[in-house]
């Protein structure tokens, strides 16, 4: 139990310190939104089914870059705003790290849940919905950042981070899409050796 403590922690070192003096607490708020329902999510359900120690590490992974997006905003990473200027690149690419990120880890999480529940027993098909709720994730959250967009104007610019490139939501998608297709192509059979060792 202590190390699902010290993950508990850190998260919320996390949130402390991405909450310290943020770009916009608008865009704080919106970009660490799903990582607080998904703490509050996995807190609720931890006694009836836990995940293997990979996928909640990755998961605090995951949350880790959405703090950071959420305290610079995705187009303004310092890293990434240096790594853009010494490639002479056109934007800061720190978002494409989070659409990958979307489609990588819930891979893990979903495919983990239908192996678990025996939701699912074809390993193809299990392969290909596992992929496709990664990209049905990735849809839905461009989705809402239309809608928040549609709903506060200029405010949500920040949120939004396309920096000005017209293809910003179909390639944040095809990362996602990259992300969880990597993890089922090269991470199936050690996710299966993790899950047969609970």
């Amino acid at each position: 139990m202590k190390k699902y403590y010290f993950l508990i922690i850190l998260f919320i070192i996390g949130v402390i310190i991405s909450g310290i003096s943020p770009h916009d607490y608008f865009t704080w708020f919106m970009e660490i939104f799903p990582a607080i329902l998904g703490f509050i999510a996995l807190s609720l359900t931890f006694r009836k089914f836990r995940f293997t120690d990979l996928t909640y590490y990755l998961i605090l992974i995951h949350c880790y870059i959405l703090f950071i997006g959420g305290h610079y905003t995705y187009a303004e990473v310092p890293l990434f705003n240096w790594i853009r200027d010494f490639f002479h690149q056109s934007r800061n690419n720190y978002d494409k790290i989070g659409h990958f990120a979307q489609g990588f880890i819930p891979a893990f999480i979903i495919r983990e849940i239908f192996i678990s529940r025996k939701i699912i027993s074809s390993r193809a098909w299990l392969s290909i919905l596992t992929v496709t709720f990664c990209i049905s994730l990735s849809v839905i959250y461009e989705f809402l950042e239309w809608f928040v967009a549609v709903l506060t104007g200029g405010a949500a610019d920040a949120f939004l981070g396309t920096q000005g490139y017209v293809w910003d939501t179909q390639s944040d998608m095809l990362y996602a899409t990259i992300g969880s297709s990597i993890m089922v192509i090269f991470f199936s059979k050690l996710q299966d050796n993790l899950i047969n060792k609970k």
